[in-house]
């Protein structure tokens, strides 16, 4: 029997999953099924028992970098986000898969908020049960955003609220950092927000340890291109000026101020635990004091694209030199160690507005 964590709202596992899509267990009666499990497909159900297949019907599919999808450089182009089916006799259920993994490496975040409003929507009109395999970490992290973003309650407490229900609940250590991230962001996932580019570099950091090949979708556009002609914009973006660097040589701009990933001075080795390198030296520096700026990987960046752990930052357009890059890390004059590093270094760049 699924929990019941408030009106219309319930988790469980793959079980219950299939007692709502074949009306084998008649109360509650179920309108809708949020599946967050390894496989969208159907079979990754009706293969867990036996008996007669679940009827689907697809109503819309997501799939990351095609028209209409939410952009991300987080998720590589191609990749199924999640699907949207007819399911049951009758089709008579609405049901949301999200092919997503139990691991701490896995990206939740990104996934977080379709799976929030699905909740939302389905509520309106009827019962919604939300599962994974077991009923204890995938199904539980998305229960414990529901209630944080809903009731406005901490990570802290929303996990408390639901381990009430049930004391199975237990998100994965990853899930719950993200959820973490997610609370300190106000509740939604702010891809322009300091703290999830932070998280964003910590994820790339972690692939290149994993020697993953790093691929230029996740690298930000490169903002000295101008946009094309003719390409429609959102006026409202188009007035407004942004801090812009330049070259000093050249006058070409590498980077601008949504790509700076701001640090804390005299963080120190504490940035990631995955890489940590020791100062042993106090820091009482302000940021605005560093020599360095540290940036999102950007698309002009060559040689970071080439799969090199550590080298040269040169303008594309003069070949002036600009700073370095070094997967590992790079300490700034601050004493903050950032990992991974993308240093530009204030004094090869000029500030203008643009």
């Amino acid at each position: 029997m699924p929990h019941l964590v408030r009106e219309r709202l319930y988790f469980g596992d793959i079980k219950d999953a299939i007692a709502a899509l074949t009306e084998s267990s008649p109360t509650p009666h179920f309108t809708h099924v949020l599946s967050v499990v390894s496989s969208a497909s159907i079979s990754f159900i009706t293969d867990c028992r036996p008996g007669p297949s679940i009827p689907t019907e697809e109503v819309r599919r997501v799939v990351a970098g095609e028209k209409g999808a939410p952009p991300t450089a987080a998720v590589a182009p191609g990749t199924l986000m999640r699907v949207v089916e007819r399911a049951g006799q009758g089709l008579r259920v609405t049901r949301m898969a999200v092919p997503l993994r139990d691991t701490e490496e896995e990206d939740l975040l990104d996934r977080l908020e379709p799976c929030l409003d699905f909740i939302d929507e389905g509520r309106k009109v009827g019962n919604v049960l939300v599962h994974c395999f077991a009923g204890v970490s995938r199904s539980a992290s998305i229960i414990v955003a529901y209630l944080m973003r809903s009731e406005q309650k901490s990570l802290e407490d929303a996990l408390e609220a639901l381990k009430e229900i049930s004391e199975s609940a237990c998100p994965n250590d990853g899930f719950l950092d993200q959820l973490k991230l997610f609370e300190e962001m106000g509740f939604k996932v702010d891809t322009s927000s300091p703290l999830y580019k932070k998280f964003r570099l910590k994820v790339l950091g972690q692939s290149y340890k994993f020697g993953e090949k790093i691929s230029s979708y996740m690298f930000e556009d490169d903002p000295g291109l101008s946009p094309q002609s003719g390409s429609c914009q959102d006026s409202s973006k188009v007035e407004q000026r942004k801090t812009a660097y330049r070259c000093r040589k050249c006058r070409r701009v590498i980077a601008v101020e949504d790509n700076v990933v701001s640090h804390v001075p005299g963080e120190g080795e504490s940035c990631f635990d995955w890489n940590r390198r020791k100062s042993g030296h106090p820091y009482n520096n302000k940021e605005q004091d560093c020599s360095s700026l540290f940036v999102e990987p950007l698309k002009w960046m060559t040689p970071v694209e080439d799969g090199a752990l550590e080298g040269k930052l040169s303008c594309i357009h003069c070949g002036a030199r600009l700073g370095y890059f070094n997967w590992a890390g790079i300490q700034c004059n601050c004493g903050s160690w950032v990992t991974p590093a993308f240093q530009i270094v204030k004094s090869k760049v000029d500030i203008s507005t643009i």
